[in-house]
């Protein structure tokens, strides 16, 4: 076997990554500066032009110089995890989806899979990208909420999804709804939804809030149309005209917003969102508030990122039915082929955003 030699050699690194040789585990590391991780010489995940990576021959080489571990091929865990788990991954939600009003006890869901205890949270989080336990409380959370819109009651619901005590459920699913299962059977009823219009570069856009973060952002041609859109995702909710300064946690980040959109690159972080959707589009809106301005990835990248390579229409869904603009930006993703794809605001709103964000 040919032995590497220091300094790494850039054209020959990249020929191992290419034909994704695992013979060179442990001799060096590949940064991809397009998505900000670095991995295994042999990872699965689609190779990288040969002008976006960096080769490290430390994995503190690599986290010095700003990369963070790919979560497909896990560089530094001493054994990546053997693909021949997925199917029975996958087999094990399937159950957790059909059976969810049952409580599945860790030990129970590793005898099915047929791994020990301490190793299965591993092995379910590796192919699947959340816990077990994530994974059970996101399927007895969806079917909550279709249970919810249906004519029976709450407490039947409650019963019927497997929480066992209106206090679980409470606990559980209040954050996931943005609101008490109560009044998410109600259309919001009872809940305080403020919003303000705010004038950008890119046209008129409306934000919203509940009292604990902001939920809706979106660009319109009316104020009445946007409002009118905000009724239709809280139909019984109460609509409160919003004056920011009565709201002085709120006023900064609409300035930085204003900013943002005039070409002055703003940071989010710490903005409360009181975001509702599954355990699968938050994951992918959580990633998506990680990418820096001036920097895109592809649908397939996110998908990676996440822990779920195969589900890159997944991903494009998730985007699209996101309801918070540029706080959470959706924005930064294209097509594999470098193609704007689509934006629920319009092709000429992304093109937009993505010159200010890399001017």
């Amino acid at each position: 076997m040919i032995q590497m030699v220091a300094p790494l050699d850039h054209e020959f690194c990249y020929a191992v990554i290419a034909r994704r040789d695992r013979s060179f585990e442990g001799k060096f590391w590949v940064g991809v500066l397009t998505t900000g991780v670095f991995c295994r010489p042999g990872c699965s995940a689609r190779t990288p032009l040969a002008k976006n990576v960096r080769f490290f021959d430390s994995i503190e080489a690599a986290v010095a110089a700003g990369f963070r571990p790919c979560l497909r091929c896990r560089p530094g865990v001493e054994e990546p995890v053997p693909s021949g788990h997925l199917p029975a991954m996958r087999k094990l939600c399937r159950l957790l989806r059909e059976y969810c009003d049952q409580d599945f006890s860790a030990e129970r869901m590793a005898e099915t899979v047929g791994l020990s205890t301490s190793h299965f949270p591993r092995v379910f989080r590796d192919c699947i990208g959340v816990s077990p336990r994530e994974y059970a409380e996101a399927c007895r959370s969806q079917r909550f909420r279709k249970l919810l819109k249906s004519p029976r009651p709450v407490g039947e619901a409650i019963e019927q999804s497997g929480y066992g005590s209106p206090s679980r459920v409470y606990e559980h699913t209040s954050d996931r709804l943005g609101m008490t299962p109560g009044q998410f059977k109600k259309g919001g009823e009872g809940v305080g939804v403020s919003y303000v219009p705010v004038v950008t570069p890119l046209g008129l856009m409306l934000l919203a809030a509940t009292d604990r973060g902001v939920c809706w952002v979106q660009f319109g041609d009316s104020e009445n149309e946007l409002r009118a859109r905000l009724a239709e995702e809280y139909p019984r909710a109460e609509l409160i005209p919003m004056d920011p300064a009565a709201q002085p946690w709120l006023e900064p980040w609409i300035e930085a917003l204003q900013r943002h959109l005039n070409g002055d690159r703003q940071r989010f972080d710490g903005l409360p969102l009181d975001i509702a959707g599954t355990a699968f589009q938050e994951k992918v809106w959580r990633y998506l508030t990680t990418v820096p301005a001036g920097q895109v990835r592809s649908y397939s990248d996110v998908a990676s990122e996440i822990g779920h390579p195969t589900s890159v229409r997944a991903v494009a869904r998730a985007c699209a039915t996101n309801r918070i603009a540029v706080f959470i930006p959706c924005h930064r993703v294209l097509r594999g082929s470098g193609e704007l794809a689509g934006y629920r605001w319009g092709i000429d709103r992304k093109r937009t955003l993505l010159q200010l964000e890399m001017d």
